[in-house]
């Protein structure tokens, strides 16, 4: 554990938990490089460190308010079950 953060490392469906998607889209952030990650072990089981995930959410922040700000502003969230 790392203090009132949790667990250093976050695995696929943790990451997926916090950004409120699927976990294909995580691994797909991961492979395109959007988002650093590590393989563990054999296997290669995915983790994401707590604060590289905080650091992408910073950076898509900052990425939204540039796009808002350029009048490109998001009439959707994504979601598709609507």
């Amino acid at each position: 554990m790392n203090g009132d953060q949790g667990p250093r490392f976050l695995s696929l469906k943790d990451v997926a938990e916090e950004l409120a998607v699927g976990e294909p889209t995580v691994k797909g952030l991961i492979t395109t490089g959007s988002l650093p990650a590590i393989q563990i072990g054999p296997r290669g089981i995915w983790r994401v460190e707590r604060t590289v995930l905080e650091d992408y959410i910073a950076t898509q922040y900052a990425q939204t308010d540039k796009h808002v700000e350029s009048g490109n502003g998001a009439d959707t969230d994504g979601d598709e079950s609507g």
